[in-house]
């Protein structure tokens, strides 16, 4: 049940007719990982934590680097050298006392992510390489869980909603080929805003699929370019050749 305190700090959420309390009770009673707390992850947290989700896991084993700061909008000077999943569970209490947060400083692969993915209830990548995407992507299949992707770089971005264990599609049905070779900012350089912008769409996407609100964009890949202001919206179909889902009977786990 909602206290008094958070019926009135999420009252302008609550009074939309398409949410209510109900909706807002079940994203209390969610519990979220979010893999990657840079450009992506910063504004996917802040927005999770201000509209209430009940528990905030934050996975990142690297540190707050000046160079970081010019997008990742959690952090500040006086956090540089510090773990960012300490760093942002910090702040993100201060922006809501009334959630759960816990950090996550180790590296997540194939030894670990199966049993954390099991304990919650979505997975928000945020992640910067296919390695660690196909990772996350398999072990939520398996789990059978919902996972919510976004990326961003340059003056671009995509999102898309994966749920390989159910009838929709899975991350490598839609990039069945590796891409790690792709550039990374580091590389080639982001707009602050564009991350700002997946980022703040990728949260949406969660908030969508947590309450039970709206359309989710399973199946469907959302393209930005953000020098031009167009968007395109893509869909793909479940393969039933994938690796990883085509035989989905078979991966699934109670």
């Amino acid at each position: 049940m909602l206290t008094d305190a958070e019926l009135l700090r999420y009252n302008r959420q609550i009074m939309l007719p398409q949410w209510d309390i109900g909706a807002q009770e079940r994203i209390k009673d969610a519990k979220v990982l979010i893999i990657g707390m840079g450009g992506l992850g910063c504004p996917v947290a802040l927005y999770l934590a201000s509209a209430g989700v009940g528990e905030l896991w934050l996975a990142d084993f690297d540190t707050v680097e000046l160079s970081n700061l010019q997008r990742q909008i959690l952090y500040r000077d006086t956090d540089i050298g510090q773990y960012k999943a300490v760093a942002a569970a910090q702040h993100l209490q201060v922006v809501n006392p009334h959630i759960k947060l816990q950090s996550l400083v180790e590296a997540l692969n194939d030894d670990n992510l199966l049993a954390l993915i099991k304990q919650v209830d979505m997975v928000l990548d945020c992640s910067d390489n296919f390695s660690t995407r196909d990772a996350v992507n398999r072990a939520c299949v398996r789990a059978d869980k919902p996972l919510v992707s976004a990326a961003a770089i340059g003056l671009s971005g995509q999102l898309s909603v994966f749920y390989g264990s159910r009838q929709w599609p899975c991350y490598r049905c839609l990039y069945p080929q590796a891409d790690d070779v792709a550039a990374t900012c580091s590389e080639s350089g982001v707009l602050a805003s564009v991350v700002g912008v997946m980022g703040t769409l990728q949260a949406h996407e969660a908030l969508k699929c947590l309450s039970g609100v709206g359309e989710v964009l399973y199946g469907k890949l959302l393209l930005w370019e953000a020098d031009m202001l167009t968007w395109r919206t893509l869909k793909f179909s479940k393969d039933p050749n994938c690796p990883v889902c085509g035989n989905v009977s078979n991966e699934v786990t109670p």
